[in-house]
This record gives C-alpha cells, sequence and structure tokens, in this order.
C-alpha cells in the first residue's frame, strides 16, 4: 500500500474547485476512487473488444482478399502495436487521476487541449453513429420476422435507428451507472452469438477444411502488400481513440501494474480470438452463400428460424447498447466538457455526441469494407497519431512523467503558455497531419497516408520534442 501511495498523486480539489477548468466530471480522482483491479481493466476491454465492429474488422479483411491466416495475424500485430500507446497514456491517468482533456492541458495548453479533446470527440460521435447503425439494423431484421410487412417499409431501418438512437439517449439522460447490469451480460451474450454462428459455420461449411482453405487472392507479394500496409494502420487506427483517451478509465485504476496487466491481457487476446470468429464464419459465407458476407446482422437475418434470429439480435442489441455507452459517450462526453467545464456535465456532452453521430451519416461509413477500413480507420488516424505522438512526447520526453496536477486546472499557471495555447504543440500536431495526408494527394507518396497513423505519430513526436529542446 506504501508503494502504491508513492506512485499516486493527489491534490485537494477544494483549491480548484472555483477554477472555470474544473466540474466534477473532469475533476482528478482522489485515491480512494482508484479502486480498479487488473481484472476490472481487463473486464472492460473484453466488453469493449467484443462487439460487432471488431467482428466486421476481421470479416472486411476476408472480403477484401486475404486468407484467414493473414486477417488474422494483421488483426493480432495492429493489436500489439496499439497496446504500447495505450499504457504509455494510461500512466498519467493512474498517476494523476486525470482523463484525457486534463492530460492534453498539459501539452497543448489548458486552452489549446481543446484542439485534440475536439478532434477526439468528433470521431468518437462518428463511432457512436456506426454503433447506433447496427443496433438500429438489428431491430430492422428483427421487426421483419415478427412483423412480414416491414420488409415493404421504405423508412422501416430509419424507423429502427431512430429507436435504437432513441435507447442509447435514454441511458445517457438516466446516466452510466444505470446500464452497468447489461454490462456484465453483454460480452458473453455476444460471445455466445459468435460461438454459435461458429458452430453454424463449421457444419454448413463442410468442417474447417473447406472454411479455412479459402485462398488469398493475392498473386503476388507486392500485391499483399499494398493491401496489408493500410490494412495494418487501419488496425491501429481501430482503437487509436481509446489510446488517446484511456486516461479517462486508467484514472480509476489501483496501480501502474494494474493498468498495464489488464490492457495486456484484456485487449489483444479478445480482439484476436473474437476476430477469427469473424474471420472463420465470413470465409463460411463464401462456401455456403457464394460470397463474403461480412456485415453479422445481414448474415444472421438470412437464417430460416425466426426464434433464433430473434434471440441473436436482441443479444446484439444488448451487446451493441453497452459497448456504444462504454466506449462513444464516455469520452467525448468529457472532452465537450472540457470546452465549457462549468455549462456542459457528462450528460449534456453525451446528447451533444448523440446528435453529431446523426450528422455524420454512419451508414455512408459503413456502406462497403473498403469505405469502413481504409476511408474512416485510416483517415482519422492521420490525426489521432499526431495528438498521441505530442503527449507521450511531452510526458515521457519533456516533463518525465511529473507534472503540476494544480496548475492542470488553472488559468495563468504552469501550463498557461500563450493566452492557454502551446504554439509549438499545435505545429508538431499539424506537421504530423501534413506529412501524413500529403500521400493522399501525391500517388508515389501513398505509403505516407498507408501508414498515416505511424507516420503522424512519429513525425509529430520528433518536430515536438526539438521545439520544446530549443
Amino acid at each position: 500500500m506504501k508503494h502504491v501511495q508513492q506512485e499516486l498523486v493527489e491534490i485537494p480539489v477544494e483549491e480548484i474547485q472555483h477554477s472555470p477548468l474544473i466540474n466534477d466530471d473532469i475533476a482528478p480522482t482522489k485515491i480512494s476512487q482508484r479502486t480498479w483491479t487488473t481484472y476490472n481493466i481487463a473486464a472492460l476491454w473484453i466488453g469493449m473488444s467484443v462487439c460487432i465492429p471488431t467482428y466486421m474488422l476481421a470479416s472486411g479483411l476476408i472480403a477484401g482478399g486475404m486468407n484467414w491466416w493473414q486477417a488474422i495475424l494483421t488483426i493480432a500485430l495492429g493489436n500489439i502495436i496499439v497496446v504500447i500507446p495505450m499504457v504509455l497514456n494510461a500512466h498519467a491517468g493512474t498517476k494523476y487521476g486525470i482523463p484525457f482533456p486534463v492530460l492534453a492541458r498539459a501539452s497543448f495548453g489548458v486552452l489549446g487541449s481543446n484542439v485534440p479533446a475536439l478532434l477526439r470527440a468528433i470521431v468518437a460521435c462518428g463511432w457512436f453513429g456506426i454503433q447506433t447503425w447496427i443496433g438500429g439494423q438489428a431491430i430492422n431484421a428483427m421487426l421483419v420476422v415478427l412483423l412480414p410487412f416491414w420488409k415493404e417499409m421504405v423508412i422501416g431501418p430509419w424507423v429502427s435507428f431512430s429507436i435504437f438512437w432513441g435507447m442509447n439517449v435514454y441511458f445517457i439522460i438516466k446516466g452510466t451507472e444505470s446500464i452497468r447490469w447489461l454490462e456484465a451480460l453483454a460480452a458473453p451474450f455476444l460471445i455466445v452469438v459468435g460461438l454459435a454462428l461458429l458452430g453454424w459455420a463449421y457444419v454448413q461449411g463442410g468442417g474447417w477444411g473447406p472454411i479455412l482453405s479459402q485462398q488469398s487472392k493475392f498473386q503476388t507479394a507486392d500485391e499483399f502488400w499494398k493491401f496489408f500496409v493500410p490494412s495494418l494502420t487501419g488496425m491501429v487506427g481501430f482503437w487509436a481513440t481509446l489510446s488517446l483517451n484511456i486516461p479517462d478509465f486508467s484514472r480509476y485504476a489501483k496501480s501502474q501494474r494494474e493498468q498495464m496487466l489488464g490492457q495486456a491481457l484484456g485487449l489483444p487476446p479478445t480482439m484476436t480470438l473474437y476476430s477469427f470468429i469473424g474471420v472463420a464464419v465470413t470465409s463460411a459465407t463464401i462456401v455456403i452463400f457464394g460470397e463474403a458476407i461480412w456485415d453479422p446482422v445481414v448474415l444472421l437475418a438470412k437464417f430460416d428460424n425466426p426464434i433464433i434470429i430473434v434471440l441473436a439480435m436482441i443479444s446484439l442489441l444488448v451487446a451493441t447498447l453497452t459497448t456504444n455507452i462504454a466506449a462513444n459517450v464516455v469520452s467525448p462526453a468529457n472532452d465537450f466538457a472540457n470546452l465549457f467545464p462549468k455549462k456542459i456535465s457528462f450528460k449534456t456532452g453525451g446528447l451533444i455526441t448523440a446528435v453529431i453521430g446523426i450528422v455524420m451519416m454512419p451508414w455512408k461509413l459503413l456502406s462497403d469494407f473498403g469505405t469502413y477500413i481504409f476511408g474512416w480507420l485510416i483517415g482519422y488516424s492521420s490525426f489521432l497519431g499526431p495528438i498521441a505522438g505530442v503527449m507521450i512526447a511531452d510526458y515521457f520526453i519533456i516533463r518525465k512523467r511529473e507534472m503540476n496536477l494544480k496548475d492542470l486546472y488553472l488559468r495563468n499557471g504552469e501550463y498557461e503558455y500563450s493566452r492557454g495555447f502551446n504554439s509549438k504543440a499545435l505545429v508538431a500536431f499539424a506537421c504530423g497531419v501534413v506529412v501524413a495526408l500529403i500521400g493522399l494527394f501525391v500517388e508515389p507518396l501513398r505509403f505516407l497516408y498507408d501508414y498515416a497513423w505511424f507516420v503522424g505519430f512519429g513525425v509529430a513526436f520528433v518536430v515536438y520534442v526539438v521545439l520544446m529542446k530549443r
């Protein structure tokens, strides 16, 4: 216990409660509130990893031309890589009890932190919309089974989307505690559905032989690498969001050991195992239906037994609802609250997220696997990689893990820089984004975009350290 007390930092909230930069939702957690164990953090990751987008991520690689082991290797490697910035960014959250937007104040400035916070929030809004669209389609498929005339309703999918959106908003208003009991059931539900689909694929597909013997569509190594590199970036991009706002959760960890072990044990193994289900089942659909069906909702709707369809869709709804609240509401709610802490609460921030999630038209992001992986995942990783590069460089290289916790919540303190903005962080961030995006517009430099997260991270990291050292 003595070691833990030395490792964790706390200040009396009374000293900063009158600051315009604090409210109850983004205030530092007390040491007594940091109670999450390795199990709690691993369970959080298992719950967030076992979700429909994970399944679609894996099946999208199969639809794109990979064979089963190439897809699994790509996903496993991407998740092993992304655990590194996860653990590094989580360190400050655990030590100081602060959420992501407050940690960003150290490098970007007390007002400049709104730049990375809002970029992260917008991505979360997109994910909120994606999960809500998936849940809405599950409701729609259920209604088609229960009410046959529903299939002829042109507005059916939109009504279903609205229903599920309303369910999410209900739990945002009621608070995340109201859904905690559902969270305990969600992951097991989805695992059962996944294993059931795997069993169906095994039987209908004629065993592992035909399922896993699907050949890669790539004829040469060059063809494979052209697909593999952006796919790997997409895998990293899948959790690039959480690699930034992991302090929102690690601020409740008992110690650094708990957060590191919890993440290492919870994320890569779960993502790899659940992805295998997506890979195997999608490979089986090629054998059974003659085409790769990468969307599990579309696949389940093809089943003949209405009871199975309804039960499966209900489990998908529960799992999608809980994942959406945990992964896509907590962070943007805190990020929007960081804008005007005295005026925007967690609940208000969550409602803003829900509205923007519709505006971002998630149905277009899920139109096909190419848009999902190469457009959405890689596109936003070119912005999130540079943010991670600046924050990690600042905390570990410039500050050597020592920060003035009190001044993170005060104007005119250590992190005021120039009127609340650190221009060096903004320049480093901009350099990372520009270099990564050059590849999108200059074909000979396409590799820069294909490696968007890595390129953005590296450029921003180096530029920030050079500028701050000068």
